[in-house]
């Protein structure tokens, strides 16, 4: 059991598609299939006994992720190749580990964490995908990413983000530290990319709602500021699809050695490492 002297603490990094599933958190009343009843389910499986996991970052019904990071106590003990392999076994398509390891036992998933990595994608083109349609957002309009680069740059530093939080976010504070942030073009995709300490409910896709209409030539690039200003999500944009919203860094201490950098998702990774 959880606390358990005997026990060992295993730390694992997880990819999966959002579409396929009703958010990350296990719904105990809802027949709908989520990514931490999968993961528990596979991994009980796997260790003989009821595994009950944590993450870093909990994501919607639709988000998607390249690096989740996950952390369990257990008393079986298995070498790491055989926990990935058997666990993989187990899992449902459209999501896989990648990698397992024992860990520290201080090591936590979410309150280890000192920062978190989101990638959201805009398939800029008339037409929209057919091909990985649910995930990338589409926007048919011609997008400025440098616009909406320079837009963004209003958000960095800590702040109150009420004008970019869900009218339901269950946060008792409002205020984030976003410590990078751009808008990038690599061919058809316009990539959003943001850093921060931690997120609130909805946060990104509210950020991209913001800077679309701005990259479209809506709303001056003033826009952002001036909402951030505000602090009233009544005079904020839409929020914007989960299709084109992926988890993918933590940042932890170097101690830990966790394989969390930001990574992916693997169709854009040739792009970025052109640029990089």
């Amino acid at each position: 059991m959880p606390g358990d002297s005997k026990n060992i603490k295993v730390a694992a990094i997880v990819e999966y598609h959002g579409a396929h599933f009703h958010g990350w958190q296990r719904q105990k009343h809802h027949p709908e299939p989520t990514i931490q009843a999968a993961l528990e389910d596979a991994l009980s499986k796997i260790a003989n006994e009821s595994i009950s996991v944590v993450c870093a970052g909990r994501t919607d019904a639709g988000v998607h992720a390249s690096t989740q990071v996950i952390h369990f106590e257990t008393s079986a003990k298995r070498k790491p190749h055989n926990w990935v392999r058997g666990t993989n076994t187990q899992l449902p398509s459209g999501i896989v580990v990648r990698w397992m390891s024992e860990v520290d036992n201080e090591f936590h998933a979410r309150f280890s964490a000192t920062a978190r990595r989101y990638r959201y994608l805009i398939y800029n083109q008339e037409v929209r995908p057919g091909l990985l349609h649910d995930q990338l957002t589409w926007c048919r309009s011609p997008l400025d990413a440098d616009k909406m680069n320079t837009a963004a740059q209003a958000l960095l530093g800590e702040n109150d983000f009420t004008s970019f939080r869900a009218k339901d976010c269950q946060s008792h504070t409002p205020f984030r530290n976003i410590h990078s942030i751009s808008v990038k073009r690599f061919g058809e995709i316009v990539m959003i990319e943001v850093q921060a300490n931690a997120f609130l409910y909805h946060m990104i896709r509210n950020i991209a709602g913001v800077l679309i209409p701005i990259g479209v030539g809506k709303k001056p690039v003033q826009w952002c500021s001036e909402l951030l200003a505000l602090k009233d999500r009544n005079k904020g944009g839409v929020t914007a699809p989960s299709d084109g919203l992926y988890f993918v860094g933590v940042n932890y201490p170097e101690h830990f050695n966790i394989p969390s950098q930001p990574w992916g998702p693997v169709f854009v990774e040739p792009w970025l490492n052109k640029t990089s």
